[in-house]
């Protein structure tokens, strides 16, 4: 049974950093596609950034990009985001996700494994 626990999210002011974790079981971890995706009330859910199996190749969105850094330990099998100079319209619950059927993807729809999910606001 595959399982991803998030943990991290929280209030923070604006300018500040937080850093988001993502730990995995019941997966080929070394050998799945890794990404953090975001959902604000009243939006869909959006892809927030990405990482290879190896780690080599990262992908993020425009908004985030120079913010946010995704990383991967293959050897504990857990991933991150770390998130700095946060803004307001950060604030959303942010999900991971994983797929060993997948190299790297912005597409939501290609993940099968998702968290429960982790609140992060960002206060004015």
């Amino acid at each position: 049974q595959v399982q991803l626990v998030e943990s991290g999210g929280g209030l923070v002011q604006a300018g500040g950093s937080l850093r988001l974790s993502c730990a995995a079981s019941g997966l080929t971890f070394s050998r799945s596609g890794l990404a953090w995706f975001r959902q604000a009330p009243g939006y869909e859910r959006e892809f927030v950034a990405a990482i290879s199996r190896s780690g080599e190749t990262t992908y993020y969105a425009d908004s985030v990009k120079g913010r946010f850094t995704i990383a991967r330990d293959n050897d504990n099998r857990v991933f991150y985001l770390q998130m700095s100079s946060l803004k307001p319209e950060d604030t959303a619950v942010y999900y991971c996700a994983a797929d060993p059927r997948v190299v790297i993807s912005k597409d939501r729809r290609g993940y099968d494994y998702w968290g429960q999910g982790t609140q992060v606001t960002v206060s004015p």
